[in-house]
């Protein structure tokens, strides 16, 4: 966790417990509203917490919101992580792991998506959090394109680096805006999650296996 998000770190168990219960709510109240639209009281309300001990913690909101979303960041890194491991267990082969890291990363984003949207929506003017989202957003990228390039070798494909490159682009994009992150208003047209896993898995592996 980043130093300027916090004043002060807990030294004791129970200090410590106190820190999780002020994340935890204010991670709960921007869930259920979708936005940062919440008071240091609400926090003190919902977490069972005295006003004096968040302050102690947190020199104000802000520096509350940015630790909850470095959190959860975090977080997402942890998962990747693990998502990785578990795609690459069970494949063997370009078309399982296409169909397997898509039905695995779309669960990922969707299980993250109502903080991933607060994040990327502070990004855009809160450097603190830009650039962790920027580091996160680069390492799922290059870790997806490098276990792409593992099945799709130079030899089946010329242009298997850029194909590898657009796949997660498409992934990616198909998904966000599905999700809505980094979008503030309803996909305009919702489709069924296990058919738009399906479909995107189709089209990405038969884009790979195409002549150049």
């Amino acid at each position: 966790m980043a130093s300027t998000t916090m004043t002060r770190k807990p030294l004791q168990s129970r200090s410590q417990a106190s820190l999780e219960r002020m994340l935890a709510a204010a991670r709960a109240l921007m869930l259920e509203a979708g936005n940062e639209d919440f008071t240091l009281i609400d926090v003190s309300k919902r977490g069972n917490v005295a006003i004096g001990s968040i302050y102690l913690r947190f020199e104000s909101k802000d520096a509350l919101v940015r630790a909850v979303l470095l959190e959860e960041l975090a977080q997402i890194a942890e998962d990747e992580l693990v998502m990785f491991g578990t795609v690459k267990a069970k494949t063997s082969a370009l078309e399982d792991f296409i169909s397997n890291y898509v039905d695995a990363y779309a669960e990922l984003l969707q299980r993250h998506a109502g903080m991933l949207r607060l994040a990327m929506l502070r990004a855009v003017f809160d450097p603190v959090i830009a650039g962790p989202g920027a580091a996160s957003a680069e390492r799922i990228a290059h870790n997806t394109t490098e276990t792409i390039l593992e099945y799709l070798t130079q030899s089946e494909s010329p242009r298997a680096i850029e194909k590898a490159e657009a796949t997660y682009l498409i992934i990616f994009s198909t998904l966000a805006r599905e999700l809505r992150l980094g979008f503030t208003g309803h996909s305009a047209h919702h489709v069924d999650w296990a058919f738009l896993k399906r479909e995107l898995a189709r089209m990405c592996l038969a884009y790979l296996k195409s002549d150049d």
